[in-house]
């Protein structure tokens, strides 16, 4: 059987944790900066873990992490 291959978009997006949770960017803050405040502009580069009910959609996206 031949190996499978790992979404690479995903890979991109997604990285672990040590304790196996996924890790991923938030949303909204790549344009239109201008009016959002700073504190939600400085709370939007924190990384935040993936929800456990897209943990195992995710997880199939990449099969070797």
């Amino acid at each position: 059987m031949s190996k499978m291959k790992t979404r690479r978009s995903a890979a991109k997006r997604f990285k672990f944790t040590s304790n196996k949770k996924i890790r991923r960017s938030k949303a909204f803050r790549g344009h239109l900066l201008g009016h959002k405040t700073a504190k939600r502009k400085r709370q939007l580069r924190q990384p935040t873990v993936v929800d456990k009910t897209d943990y195992k959609r995710i997880r199939r996206l990449l099969p070797y992490a």
